[in-house]
């Protein structure tokens, strides 16, 4: 079979009906330029992410799972500024026209989009390595934004959902680790489909005073909140590391020797893994009963695992209260 053309490419699986533009678009797929047309009073919220082929995913991956990532990292930041869905535009560039991958990827990618009713405007195809560039719109009423410049001294900091699963799996695709086959299909969706925590980014404008999306690693993001604020914070990493869903099996039905073998993994993946796409943020104690009820109404799990300080630093302390003597860094692409 013939390759598709660049239009043909295009039309075949990116262009969707008009009727399936939202409220916030105008114009799609079609001209040279969209058309966004936020609604009345809002601030447009803007994030851009790229996808790597060998660098952010395995060449090999299920294209249905890139697709829903591509647009799942986006959406992440999105929710971390309290900024509801619009639309994207997506650059990719492909070494072929594989009409297979293109329909499962095109199927994954617009799965989430219509979950979130966050519309393709527009963007660009190209032949290359593969490579995928994502840029998402938002809108936020002015002066609702989460940033992470708001945390104050006494703040609660809390995590959404789960951390260090995604980690977990890639460490063990990676050969560097072992894990019984129903762990790592677990913990392998979290890394190849996570989810982006929208319905509670926008519960918690008026109540988080500051927050980001986990991206590269609690550790790194929280400190990008701190340095931002101009605060610091204590993290109490016994409870951080709980949240890896997978704990529950190295609790359980691992041997006391292989818990403590594996406690320095856990320790790094639930603390400075990467690749969660959970919300992390901020609220003064008083806010603690709005954020459970944030929580419920966005069906998401929130977990309290620390305070903001006024005294600059991340300090990370064990169940006994003292400082953690593993040293975590979170990930940078261009780190030594």
């Amino acid at each position: 079979m013939s390759e598709l053309g660049e239009f043909e490419l295009i039309a075949r699986y990116f262009k969707r009906p008009e009727r399936a533009l939202g409220a916030g678009v105008a114009l799609g797929v079609g001209d040279d330029c969209a058309l966004l047309q936020p609604g009345a009073g809002m601030q447009l919220a803007v994030s851009s992410d790229m996808l790597v082929s060998g660098r952010h995913f395995f060449a090999d991956v299920d294209p249905r799972t890139l697709g829903h990532k591509a647009l799942a990292v986006n959406l992440s930041d999105l929710a971390a500024c309290g900024a509801r869905p619009l639309g994207f535009t997506l650059a990719l560039a492909l070494p072929t026209a594989n009409a297979d991958w293109l329909a499962a990827f095109s199927e994954g990618l617009f799965a989430l989009a219509d979950a979130h009713h966050c519309i393709l405007v527009g963007g660009d195809t190209t032949r290359g390595p593969l490579n995928i560039c994502i840029t998402v719109f938002g809108e936020v009423p002015p002066g609702h934004a989460l940033l992470r410049s708001g945390a104050r001294a006494g703040d609660d900091v809390y995590v959404s959902g789960t951390l260090g699963d995604a980690a977990l799996a890639l460490k063990a695709m990676l050969g560097e680790i072992e894990l019984p086959p129903e762990v790592l299909m677990q913990a392998r969706k979290r890394l190849e489909q996570p989810a982006p925590r929208v319905a509670l980014g926008l519960a918690l404008r008026g109540i988080a005073t500051a927050a980001a999306d986990v991206s590269d690693g609690l550790v790194g993001d929280l400190g990008h909140i701190l340095e931002q604020s101009g605060v610091g914070a204590t993290v109490h990493t016994e409870i951080a590391t709980s949240l890896i869903a997978s704990h529950a099996y190295f609790m359980g039905a691992s041997g006391p020797n292989d818990l403590q073998k594996m406690a320095p993994q856990l320790l790094q993946c639930a603390l400075a893994g990467g690749d969660d796409y959970e919300l992390v943020f901020t609220a003064p104690a008083t806010n603690r009963e709005a954020v459970l009820s944030a929580a419920q109404r966005s069906a998401t799990v929130v977990t309290r695992i620390g305070r903001i300080d006024s005294e600059p630093g991340l300090r990370l302390i064990d169940a006994q209260g003292k400082p953690l003597a593993q040293q975590l860094a979170s990930f940078d692409h261009f780190g030594t």
